[in-house]
């Protein structure tokens, strides 16, 4: 007989803890690193869209919830971008290579990919720009790298090397050219913004550029995208109001302060809407991936 409360410990079977390995850890300038971990349960059944809980240094106890941002299963390795905001993740940027994290993961819900709507764009902001790297690369390895187009935006220095891109994107301002070489070397479309006139970079937010190449596209190309997004809050919010101006689907992976990060404590709680009214859900377990008009409901049209 299956357990009453069967549905919401379900999650605690695919979760892995295991004593990582540091392989790479660098400076990626403006307080933001780049850790590449060996933990090879978690690489092999992480998916877009999911995070690790990571111990960030032997003495302290209170682990801190990294999104995902590549992982190779063959070599069995976990990457991650993080950005120094407090003593947790100070701490862990003082580890080196060769030194042991314990890795809790993958956890949460990923994204969820349609075949129906083939065309995606992928709108990352900050240390929301990890998840849409993860999922660019999943569209590559399956072939549908050409159909996919990235817009990144940061607000300091990009951690990587920008280059002028070599793939034309039709509806989009001339200045808009620097991109992430890794994304297209993949074959996926990319462009960067910023606010802080970083060179190349469209002078403006990732939806200004999103909204330029949307509203050039033509009605029955635009019934085939669908939108993924991660990052502040304020920019997952502007992304759903584009999903709704455009009437488009949206799924956006909610950032959001965690103890536990596997569903014990409840507090990362946020209210969703579902079909039985507004419900507390936590952004660990029961997402972090939602869908944008569940957590952003669109303003109501007159």
């Amino acid at each position: 007989m299956t357990a009453p409360d069967s549905h919401v410990r379900a999650h605690r079977g695919t979760i892995f803890q295991e004593e990582g390995r540091i392989l790479d850890h660098h400076d990626a300038g403006a307080d933001q690193w780049i850790l590449r971990i060996s933990a090879p349960e978690c690489a092999q059944a992480a998916e877009p869209g999911q995070f690790a809980h990571l111990q960030c240094a032997p003495r302290l106890p209170m682990r801190r919830p990294l999104s995902i941002q590549r992982v190779d299963r063959e070599a069995g390795w976990v990457e991650f971008l993080y950005k120094v905001v407090g003593d947790g993740t100070r701490a862990l940027s003082q580890q080196g290579k060769g030194d042991a994290l314990s890795v809790l993961g993958p956890i949460g819900q990923p994204f969820r990919l349609h075949p129906e709507r083939p065309k995606r764009l992928l709108l990352g902001g900050g240390v929301g720009i990890p998840p849409m790297i993860f999922l660019a690369h999943r569209l590559h390895l399956q072939g549908e790298a050409g159909q996919t187009h990235a817009i990144l935006g940061s607000e300091v220095p990009f951690p990587f090397h920008a280059r002028p891109s070599e793939i034309l994107w039709r509806g989009l301002p001339d200045g808009a050219i620097a991109t992430l070489p890794l994304l297209e070397d993949w074959g996926v479309a990319c462009r960067l913004t910023s606010k802080a006139g970083l060179p190349g970079a469209f002078d403006g937010f990732v939806t200004d550029l999103g909204r330029a190449w949307l509203a050039g596209l033509a009605p029955e190309e635009r019934d085939q995208v669908e939108i993924f997004a991660c990052g502040p809050h304020p920019m997952l919010e502007a992304c759903a109001g584009l999903a709704a101006e455009f009437d488009l689907p949206c799924q956006v992976s909610l950032e959001e302060f965690m103890a536990c990060a596997v569903g014990g404590c409840a507090g990362c709680t946020v209210p969703v809407r579902t079909p039985d009214g507004v419900a507390m859900k936590r952004v660990c377990v029961d997402g972090p991936v939602f869908a944008s008009g569940d957590v952003f409901p669109a303003p109501e049209r007159a």
